[in-house]
C-alpha cells in the first residue's frame, strides 16, 4: 500500500511538471490576446507548430457571441478569405506534378468558356496576379448571390477589358483565381470543389476545411461580426460562392497548420513544384514581384524567410505564415472584419524562437 501511495505522488509530480506552461508559449498567447483586444475582436483561433509538432493551439474570445460559445482551434470554422488562394495553388501544384497542365499555355486551353482578349493570358500570369484581370468593383465584395458553378462566377468580370498587357504589371485580383478554378476544372476533368476535397483536403486530413455553402448546416461554424459605435454587430450577409478559389473556404487554425506542414514536407508534390509556387515571379521588364503562384514570399523584420498568405473577408480575417528554415507554421484566424492580423504575427515566431536558439 505504501508503495502505491509513493507511486501516486510521483505521478502527480510528473503530471504537474509536464503541464507547466512554457514561458515562451505563455508570452505568445498573451501577445495574441492583446492583439485581439486591441482589434476589438470577438474571437480568434491560433495554432503554431514547429518540426511538425504543435507548440500551442488555443481559442481566444468567442466563436458565437449570442450563445457565448468559446473558440475551439480544432473545430471552430472561420472564413479564411484569401488564404483560400494558397489552397487553390496547392491543387494547381498537384496538376503540375502530374504533368496535366502547361502554366505557359493560353488559359483557353483549359477554360474555353473564358473569352479571348487582345493579349494572350497564361495560367502562370493569372496565378501570379499579372494577367490584367480586375479586382472587385463597387460593392461586389458584399455579394449575397449564390453562384452554382465556377463558370457562373466568371461572368462577373470575364467580358471586361484587361487593365494592362499581361506580364507588364502586378495587380492583385481575386477574380483571377475564379479563372484559375476554371482552369483546374479543365486540366483535371473534375469539378473544382471535388478536386479540392479529394486531392488536397482529404490527403492532408483537413477534415474541418470546406467551401462555405450558406444554405447548409455546418457544425461549429463561427458567427461573423463587426463593430459599430463600440458595439458588436453582425457582419453583413454575404455568399462567397462567386469566388471559391480566391476566398470562399472556411477552416480551423489546426487545419491550416496541417496544410503548412504539408508544404514544408512536400506531401502533395515535390520540392521542385513547391519552389515554383513560392518563388516570386518576374515581370517582363525584369522586376521581381513578391508573389509566386498563390503565395507571398519575403523576409520578416527579424531576418527570417517566410511564405504564406493573409486573408480578409466579411466577418473574418486570417494569416498563414510558413518559416521554412525554422520548420515553423503560424496560423491565426478571426471572426470579424477589421482584425489586426498582419505583420504583427511575425513577432509570434520571434517569441518562440529567439530564446530557444
Amino acid at each position: 500500500m505504501k508503495n502505491l501511495v509513493y507511486l501516486f505522488i510521483l505521478l502527480l509530480i510528473l503530471s504537474s511538471s509536464c503541464t507547466k506552461e512554457d514561458p515562451k508559449v505563455a508570452a505568445a498567447e498573451d501577445y495574441l490576446e492583446q492583439l485581439r483586444v486591441e482589434s476589438e475582436s470577438v474571437g480568434w483561433t491560433a495554432t503554431v507548430s514547429q518540426d511538425n509538432k504543435i507548440v500551442f493551439s488555443k481559442g481566444f474570445g468567442l466563436g458565437n457571441y449570442e450563445q457565448q460559445v468559446p473558440v475551439y482551434p480544432d473545430k471552430t470554422k472561420f472564413r479564411i478569405g484569401s488564404i483560400s488562394k494558397t489552397l487553390t495553388a496547392a491543387a494547381l501544384g498537384v496538376l503540375i506534378e502530374e504533368g496535366k497542365i502547361d502554366l505557359d499555355a493560353p488559359v483557353q486551353k483549359y477554360a474555353p468558356y473564358f473569352p479571348v482578349k487582345k493579349f494572350e493570358i497564361t495560367t502562370r500570369q493569372v496565378a501570379g496576379h499579372q494577367a490584367g484581370i480586375r479586382h472587385y468593383n463597387g460593392d461586389e465584395f458584399l455579394s449575397s448571390k449564390y453562384y452554382p458553378t465556377v463558370n457562373d462566377g466568371l461572368e462577373i468580370f470575364m467580358n471586361d477589358t484587361l487593365l494592362f498587357e499581361p506580364g507588364t504589371k502586378y495587380s492583385y485580383s481575386s477574380y483571377g483565381f475564379n479563372l484559375l478554378s476554371a482552369i483546374i476544372e479543365g486540366a483535371s476533368g473534375d469539378d473544382f470543389l471535388h478536386f479540392m476535397q479529394s486531392r488536397v483536403f482529404d490527403p492532408l486530413n483537413m477534415d474541418q476545411t470546406k467551401p462555405e455553402h450558406m444554405d447548409s448546416l455546418i457544425l461549429f461554424r463561427t458567427g461573423y461580426y463587426d463593430m459599430a459605435d463600440g458595439k458588436v454587430i453582425n457582419a453583413p450577409y454575404v455568399d462567397n460562392s462567386y469566388k471559391w478559389a480566391g476566398g470562399g473556404f472556411i477552416s480551423t487554425s489546426e487545419d491550416l497548420v496541417k496544410f503548412g506542414n504539408a508544404m514544408l514536407n512536400n506531401t502533395l508534390f515535390s520540392e521542385e513544384v513547391k519552389t515554383q509556387l513560392i518563388t516570386p515571379q518576374t515581370l517582363k521588364n525584369g522586376e521581381k514581384t513578391e508573389y509566386g503562384i498563390g503565395f507571398f514570399s519575403g523576409t520578416d523584420e527579424y531576418g527570417r524567410a517566410y511564405y504564406g498568405h493573409g486573408g480578409g473577408s466579411i466577418g473574418g480575417c486570417g494569416n498563414l505564415i510558413i518559416y521554412p528554415n525554422e520548420k515553423m507554421v503560424v496560423a491565426v484566424i478571426t471572426n470579424d472584419t477589421r482584425a489586426k492580423i498582419g505583420s504583427e504575427l511575425h513577432k509570434i515566431a520571434e517569441m518562440l524562437l529567439s530564446k530557444a536558439q
